[in-house]
């Protein structure tokens, strides 16, 4: 789409350059801004300007900038020792876009945009990454995955702030994990997704509940819990509001498979 009322397109060489202002957008790959009139923006920050490196694997984990494209990260190699990296490639799979789109789309953006579909806000979540925001004139600050996102299209981001990176640490890429998705249609926008994760070292488990709800929800257990205890988890950690409503599924429906999908990993990853 053309958006007929931008006037100027800036490309810093540091985003410390930009004075924020109202009227502005940061430019991404533009998959959304592009989608829809932007009738309140006026100028457009390309981020391409600001040249991060899309990937970086150390010792510590994972570094995803902002700018780092789904077909990159789709593509990445991770080592061999991570068991949870064949993960990443689930998630780029299950966003509802054409491998053209996956060129251009980026992780920030589908993260800021903060869908309850947003497979790359379940990735992250789920393998406990932590987020680097840009305030505008003030210092970076971190922000856990679990609690950025706060509701359809809700974050915690605040005017003009900006996400610099997503850091995903080695010891949850480390990780054994159970990946379950379901949508109405066979290429559409998922209705329930759940990723489980245990930990080799001491039997610990994570589940994670996203595109069901409003909001991504985590479970935390010592252990892989018993089918009751996975119920009672569910019952009080998902408030029947919670589960978000609208074409792509019901609430009843994306609660059915929430446990539906939920018991079926605590038995993939109790084996």
């Amino acid at each position: 789409m053309d958006l007929n009322t931008i006037v100027e397109v800036k490309r810093p060489s540091s985003a410390d350059d930009v004075r924020w202002r109202d009227g502005y957008a940061w430019l991404a790959g533009g998959t959304w801004l592009f989608s829809e009139p932007q009738v309140k923006t006026d100028t457009l920050i390309d981020l391409a300007s600001l040249g991060w490196p899309s990937l970086s694997a150390s010792a510590k984990g994972l570094d995803i900038a902002a700018t780092c494209t789904i077909a990159e990260l789709e593509r990445f190699k991770t080592p061999a020792d991570w068991k949870a990296g064949p993960l990443l490639r689930e998630c780029c799979r299950a966003l509802l876009a054409s491998f053209k789109i996956w060129n251009a789309a980026t992780v920030g953006g589908n993260v800021c945009m903060s869908l309850p579909a947003s497979p790359m806000v379940s990735l992250a979540v789920a393998l406990e990454a932590v987020f680097i925001l840009w305030p505008r004139g003030a210092a970076p600050r971190e922000v856990r995955a679990v609690d950025f996102v706060t509701g359809n299209h809700a974050n915690v981001l605040r005017v003009g702030e900006l996400l610099r990176n997503i850091h995903l640490p080695a010891e949850a890429l480390g990780k054994t994990y159970a990946f379950r998705r379901a949508s109405l249609t066979h290429l559409g926008r998922s209705a329930v997704l759940l990723i489980g994760t245990r930990s080799p070292g001491t039997g610990s488990m994570l589940l994670t509940v996203s595109a069901a709800t409003a909001c991504p929800v985590q479970l935390s257990f010592e252990r892989v819990p018993s089918a009751q205890e996975l119920r009672r988890a569910l019952d009080a950690g998902i408030p029947e509001d919670l589960y978000f409503d609208d074409v792509h599924g019901s609430p009843a429906y994306r609660r059915h498979l929430t446990y539906y999908f939920g018991e079926q990993i605590r038995q993939e990853l109790g084996r």
